[in-house]
């Protein structure tokens, strides 16, 4: 009886560390997802997209994040909101530590997403993270690493400010929620980036369908990977991090890579 109680304990302890191998690799194990996307003007740049980080850090100041970012050789890396979770010191250090590494990569461009907006220090945190090296555009264009870039403010998304605030010269178009796809496109942008989403948090296996997205409810449209309408492409990340839902399941952290053509 002794010996059958050893190998229920040892089952049990091997079930557990499975159990928890699987956790890690579906939250900590980053993969890279890579598109190709005709832009008149920008051909041959490569964007780098990066979202929702939620203050997780992959290794020891974010390192695992950083090199496979370098290893990719971006022109301009871009950040799609939701680098903070909680306005808390830890959040801080882990964001700003980010965006200081990677603007050693690359040109770094940030936009905000609810997280931020939600913290009332987002105009201190706003201000920290042009100093750690950002861009940060709110409802704002700049030409950065030779594409020209919009990025909208969190609070602008509903209200129409994208047509507002449009260049002639429409290339990409950073904005953090996704739902707004129709708004988009009609504002004329060939290529949006957003995230927001989580992938759906779990993912139902070989299928593509996501069970919850933050304002689109149960089984959402719009979770990841490329929406095509009327000339218009927006490209969605699965982001790196976790935020009221505490895991990821069949969905393991995104950098979206774009080859511009």
């Amino acid at each position: 009886m002794g010996l059958l109680w050893l190998w229920i304990l040892l089952g049990a302890i091997a079930l557990a560390a499975l159990l928890w191998l699987f956790i890690w690799f579906n939250n900590s194990c980053i993969t890279t997802t890579r598109y190709k996307v005709k832009i008149e003007g920008a051909a041959g740049k490569r964007v780098v997209h990066l979202s929702d980080l939620h203050g997780k850090s992959f290794g020891r100041r974010n390192a695992r994040l950083i090199s496979k970012v370098a290893a990719l050789k971006p022109d301009i890396i871009v950040v799609t909101g939701d680098i903070i979770h909680l306005y808390t010191a830890r959040n801080k250090t882990v964001a700003l530590n980010t965006v200081s590494a990677l603007k050693e990569i690359a040109p770094v461009v940030f936009i905000s997403g609810n997280h931020e907006m939600r913290n009332k220090g987002y105009r201190f945190f706003r201000k920290d993270l042009m100093e750690a090296g950002a861009i940060v555009l709110d409802d704002e264009t700049a030409e950065v690493g030779g594409i020209t870039v919009t990025g909208l403010n969190c609070a602008s998304l509903k209200n129409g400010t994208v047509y507002k605030i449009a260049p002639e010269n429409k290339q990409l178009l950073l904005a953090h929620e996704p739902q707004y796809f129709e708004s988009f496109t009609k504002a004329g942008f060939p290529l949006i980036l957003c995230g927001h989403a989580h992938g759906g948090q779990w993912r139902i296996p070989f299928t593509g369908i996501g069970l919850y997205a933050p304002r689109q409810g149960k089984f959402p449209k719009y979770t990841q990977g490329v929406h095509e309408k009327d000339g218009c492409k927006m490209i969605i990340s699965r982001g790196l991090g976790n935020s009221e839902f505490p895991l990821r399941l069949f969905n393991r952290p995104e950098i979206v890579v774009i080859d511009l053509q």
